[in-house]
């Protein structure tokens, strides 16, 4: 097999819908593994702008702050389409994403981070659409934090739980968390959580 030579072309995008999200009609083509390019490839791509995602915890009493909030792409939920998540926001154009954090927690949440940092970055999907999403971790003072929050404007009704973080990983096993943005976080607090035993046990 001769090395691959990475290219692509696009050869023409349309607009086909432009409502809440964006919906467009891509022509292009790229170069083969095994030589030579692929035939012009016709694809629909989801223009939404980048997400992000928020994991506020307490240090203090080592607690996480979760929302619920009804969402309509699991209305095929067999219990109801309420789902448990971290705090997350779209990213507006002209926005950095570590603003977006900020100001998504404090009209989510009722919450004031203390220097958020940046722990993941991925492509949600990438054969369908444009968007990323940015996963921060931020320390922050959760006492007296919870009720109903969110824009009218936006007619957002968005419930602030404070949960402890083992039981807000144990979640991930009982399915309680099972969006992708929540799954991530949930998963590098576990990690870190891990890596930290690892260093403090003794060696045998």
């Amino acid at each position: 097999m001769s090395e691959h030579k990475k290219q692509w072309e696009l050869l023409g995008e349309e607009p086909i819908y432009d409502g809440f999200y964006s919906l467009s009609r891509a022509r292009f083509k790229h170069t083969k593994f095994n030589g030579g390019w692929t035939n012009e490839v016709d694809r629909e791509v989801l223009n939404r702008g980048n997400v992000i995602g928020v994991l506020a915890h307490d240090q203090n009493t080592d607690a996480v702050a979760l929302v619920e909030q009804f969402r309509l792409g699991a209305r095929h939920e067999p219990n109801n389409p309420w789902l448990m998540e971290v705090i997350a926001g779209m990213v507006e154009p002209g926005e950095e994403p570590l603003e977006v954090a900020v100001r998504e927690a404090r009209e989510e949440a009722g919450l004031t981070l203390n220097t958020p940092r940046l722990v993941r970055q991925y492509y949600s999907s990438p054969s369908s659409t444009s968007e990323q999403v940015f996963v921060y971790y931020a320390e922050t003072d959760l006492t007296g934090i919870g009720g109903v929050h969110g824009l009218d404007a936006e007619d957002e009704d968005i419930l602030v739980h404070v949960v402890p973080a083992d039981q807000a990983i144990q979640m991930l096993d009982t399915g309680v968390i099972k969006n992708a943005i929540s799954v991530i976080a949930m998963q590098w607090i576990l990690q870190m959580r891990l890596t930290f035993m690892a260093s403090v046990l003794p060696r045998t």
